[in-house]
């Protein structure tokens, strides 16, 4: 009877003894290399080396040692085809009918900041991925594993019968292609992060790398199915890379939310509140303290802010969380919580409370992505110049035009960067009133632009506190008509900022000049979608 032959590698060598012994009780004869032959030699298992196989020796720090036909013919040999069967037997190649193979650590060498570009590059793996596909791709003779948590069902499937089922061979096929396509992807990102001083041409493939699969319970509703996935290297400013040090396990829509919170916080230097909802801001503050910018931030909006997410970048003292406390909120997210803080909080069984690293605000420069039918949108972040630290708003930056008589004063100024800070985090159509340090009214995600002013404008109005005369109305594109700029000379508010670009522009200027108010354009538009 001609020999059958196991070939086993791996980087990981746990459960690889049992899978060896199981396979050696079935009848396989072992074949393997370096660091898992020695294992299987130090547990008395019976076990051949490639070597004695090729007639070829191991070379080149171990970059040469599967890569031979008399492996591969093992591996794609179609045993259905006679002409493949007498090659095998006229070249002496083995049948090789099991494959256990896992690859070197690219992913985790990289993971280390203090690694080098040539150890990375001698953590790519050649000879696995090529022994992988090969297997995978002749299933229907082959049994080929790549992740460990299969090997139970390997031995148990030869414990039973000696054999794999086609099913299962299929099945661990196509996990065999998802894992070499996913350490390919983590090899081209870091290629690319390394050529970052050379101007590729356009390249019609994209190639994105995702791991660590979360089933979450569902998804933006009951009946939708949801899964959450990280980048193999999130930015440790990022909810992926995010402690949750109590409460629930997150949700599809807590995600959504908690992400759109992070990305308004990381517009602001100063200590900075804001809370969301359905991905929108209800209300967004600073404050010379954490404690005053969340005072702020609750006044903003204090009905919308039940059920929501509350992002502050310092440290929550127990004076913070103290407020928070009595308010229903689903995720507070931090750099850190004092210990009478997080004490506090935690006596609230399900609320979500994350600590998150606010120095390394990479993340928001990476590239976005969205899912249509049948493709992919792909567009970089919108970071912009035009906005500035609050501290530094003094003039009128040389992105921005005055398009009035009156000038903005210093404090209106102010209230322009902040408002367009906010502004555009807003669903389009989005209109924002403030003042220099805390919202007033929001108008999120309109069909018009008048319809999202009037949203705004009365939330604004019906504040107790309400001062026109410091507020300012911030707008996330051009207005079509003057009757936006009207709607707020009615509310009396003075000052505007908007991108400009309307072939009507000048009818809105008209009116602020007939009215002393005063209009500025970034011209730069922050629509979202």
């Amino acid at each position: 009877m001609k020999k059958r032959y196991a070939l086993l590698s791996v980087s990981d060598k746990k459960g690889i003894v049992e899978v060896a012994q199981a396979l050696h009780e079935a009848g396989i004869y072992l074949l393997s290399t370096g660091g898992t032959y020695q294992a299987l030699k130090e547990a008395h298992i019976p076990v051949e080396t490639v070597e004695s196989v090729t007639h070829f020796p191991e070379m080149m720090d171990g970059r040469v040692k599967t890569l031979h036909p008399l492996i591969h013919g093992g591996l794609l040999a179609n045993r259905n085809i006679e002409q493949h069967l007498q090659a095998m037997a006229d070249h002496k190649i083995p049948s090789i009918e099991f494959v256990v193979v896992n690859l070197y650590p690219f992913e985790q060498t990289i993971q280390n900041k203090e690694t080098t570009r040539a150890e990375a590059i001698e953590q790519i793996d050649i000879g696995g991925p090529t022994m992988l596909r090969s297997a995978a791709k002749n299933y229907e003779h082959i049994t080929v594993v790549t992740d460990p948590r299969d090997y139970g069902t390997l031995v148990e499937q030869l414990q039973e019968k000696g054999e794999t089922s086609t099913a299962f061979r299929a099945y661990l096929a196509q996990k065999v292609f998802a894992q070499t396509a996913y350490y390919d992807s983590l090899i081209a990102d870091y290629l690319t992060v390394q050529a970052e001083d050379f101007k590729m041409y356009d390249w019609p493939f994209l190639t994105l790398g995702y791991t660590g699969m979360e089933v979450l319970r569902y998804g933006e509703n009951s009946h939708q199915q949801a899964k959450v996935y990280r980048q193999s290297r999130p930015s440790k400013y990022s909810l992926l890379a995010a402690q949750q040090l109590h409460g629930k396990a997150m949700s599809y829509n807590n995600y959504n939310d908690a992400d759109a919170a992070i990305k308004i916080a990381c517009e602001f230097e100063e200590p900075v509140a804001v809370a969301t909802k359905h991905t929108n801001p209800c209300g967004v503050a600073i404050g010379e303290t954490i404690e005053q910018a969340f005072d702020r931030c609750y006044s903003a909006d204090s009905i919308s802010i039940f059920g929501g997410i509350v992002v502050v970048n310092r440290p929550v003292s127990l004076a913070l969380a103290e407020k928070l406390h009595k308010i229903f909120l689903e995720i507070i997210i931090a750099p850190a919580y004092d210990v009478e803080a997080f004490q506090l909080l935690a006596r609230k069984k399900n609320i979500r409370l994350l600590q998150m690293d606010f120095s390394d605000q990479a993340a928001i420069d990476q590239k976005e992505y969205r899912s249509i039918i049948g493709g992919l949108l792909e567009q970089t972040p919108d970071n912009s110049t035009e906005l500035n630290s609050l501290g530094e708003a003094v003039a009128l930056p040389k992105e921005w035009e005055l398009m009035t008589d009156c000038a903005p004063t210093p404090e209106q100024l102010k209230a322009f960067q902040f408002g367009m800070k906010v502004c555009k985090h807003v669903k389009s159509n989005a209109i924002v009133i403030n003042n220099a340090y805390m919202t007033l009214g929001i108008g999120a995600g309109q069909m018009n632009r008048v319809g999202a002013a009037e949203i705004a404008l009365k939330q604004a109005a019906a504040r107790d506190d309400f001062k026109p005369h410091e507020a300012v109305m911030a707008s996330d594109a051009f207005f079509p008509m003057p009757d936006t700029v009207a709607l707020a000379h009615t509310y009396e508010v003075p000052a505007i900022i908007q991108p400009g670009g309307s072939i009507r522009d000048q009818d809105s200027t008209d009116f602020c000049n007939a009215h002393q108010m005063t209009m500025v354009k970034t011209n730069i538009r922050h629509f979202r979608h």
